[in-house]
């Protein structure tokens, strides 16, 4: 009797513990990728009030150029949170991370206007998009390390996929907010000061997830390593292991760039380049990432039992397959934004659910978060930051297909690329 006793009660505290874990993982990484994500859906709204009215078209390509600066800080927020990750705790990490992400938001939402103090409204969006830079450049590999860590080992692409799961929930917590205030509000309300609200949610939500990472605790893996080996020189160990920063940015340029472009952009893009009502576009955008949420878990546990590298194969070369039909498929008609969003997000799922477990295999313990972090941002803001930007410009001087031809490229590098990577599945990420 007491023996059944100690096994049940212990088995609780575990329980309780792995909750803890996803739930604070998850809840600040989806409130980072709402913050990041409620940029592109309300860009056409305070490109107006933030920048000069005067050229709606400068005005916003404006706005998506400081999306893409945003991404110039993600570099720098992979290597200081990445080096906080690996000396001082992931945990620490993690909630800085989202503690200035929140602030950057709360700086966009009582940012004054163009007309009222001039170019200083720009420059505090700037200043507020280089510090969520900084906050998303760490807490990807932040979160992604702590999360694989913190997984059991048979389990990890399946943990791997929350995520996805849970940036997806954020950016589908955004787009459906965009799409309510759509409806209740006019667009000279929306413009006026509808668009603060998402971004006054978003602070708030930042708070709460600031507090829930306070009370995680730390991973066995980063207790395990000796004061030595935490606090051994950075730059050498990057060098020693350039080949997996190189097979990090490898495997993320065509995923980033298709992800933004088909999982963050298209209803932006639907309802601007093709004149899709606005509303509509969101909406279909929310049936599709229903979708993506959905195939993110059978991906993760698919790789669980083959392997990482077939999933990722398939992952690159469906989404290689199917990018120009659909984008062939979109025209100016909600069904068919919803239709080409949800078949390239099936695919795209693939490599997005475990990626996050691919790279904490790759790397040792004591440089795993900066090691990811680094070249993970750089990719992507090279490659990710930039696609909105490309793609509207090329599509504004009608060569939207050479845009499409550079997608498919940088999908094919990733495809070749894990041939290049071990099989990690199921590996112990002590050592």
């Amino acid at each position: 009797m007491t023996a059944t006793t100690n096994t049940t009660a212990s088995a609780v505290p575990i329980h309780r513990s792995n909750v803890r874990t996803l739930v604070g993982t998850g809840i600040g990484n989806a409130v980072e990728w709402y913050d990041w994500t409620i940029y592109a859906t309300f860009a056409p709204f305070f490109a107006g009030q933030l920048f000069s009215s005067a050229d709606p078209t400068s005005a916003i390509l404006s706005t998506l150029a400081i999306f893409a600066v945003g991404f110039v800080a993600r570099p720098f927020g992979g290597f200081v949170f990445g080096w906080i990750g690996d000396r001082i705790g992931r945990k620490s990490s993690m909630t800085l991370a989202v503690g200035l992400a929140a602030l950057g938001s709360l700086f966009i939402g009582i940012a004054p206007t163009f007309q009222a103090v001039g170019f200083w409204a720009s420059l505090l969006l700037l200043v507020a998009r280089l510090i969520q830079g900084l906050a998303h450049g760490g807490e990807l590999p932040s979160s992604q390390t702590y999360l694989s860590e913190m997984a059991p080992k048979e389990k990890r692409g399946f943990w791997a996929t929350l995520i996805y799961t849970s940036g997806t929930v954020g950016i589908l917590a955004g787009t459906i907010l965009g799409a309510v205030l759509n409806g209740l509000l006019s667009r000279d309300d929306m413009a006026a000061w509808g668009w603060r609200i998402p971004f006054l949610i978003g602070a708030a939500l930042g708070l709460y997830a600031l507090i829930m990472r306070s009370r995680l605790k730390e991973t066995a893996a980063f207790e395990h390593e000796s004061e030595a080996e935490k606090h051994e020189p950075i730059w050498p160990q990057i060098v020693r292991h350039r080949r997996q920063a190189l097979q990090v940015i490898g495997l993320t340029v065509g995923l980033t760039v298709i992800y933004y472009v088909w999982g963050v952009v298209a209803p932006t893009y639907a309802a601007t380049a093709l004149k899709m009502d606005r509303g509509a576009a969101l909406w279909a955008s929310v049936i599709a990432m229903v979708v993506f949420i959905g195939v993110l878990p059978l991906w993760g546990r698919l790789s669980d039992r083959i392997g990482r590298k077939p999933v990722l194969v398939i992952s690159a070369a469906g989404s290689a397959l199917f990018h120009f039909p659909m984008t062939w498929l979109l025209k100016d008609s909600p069904w068919q934004l919803t239709v080409s969003m949800s078949v390239m997000l099936v695919f795209i799922a693939g490599s997005a659910a475990i990626v996050p477990a691919v790279y904490a295999e790759l790397f040792p313990t004591k440089i795993r978060t900066v090691g990811v972090g680094v070249p993970y941002a750089l990719c992507v803001a090279a490659f990710g930051g930039t696609a909105p930007y490309l793609q509207t410009f090329f599509g504004s001087i009608n060569q939207a297909q050479l845009f499409n031809i550079y997608a498919v490229v940088l999908l094919g590098i990733s495809a070749l690329c894990v041939f290049t990577i071990p099989e990690t599945k199921g590996k112990d990420l002590t050592h």
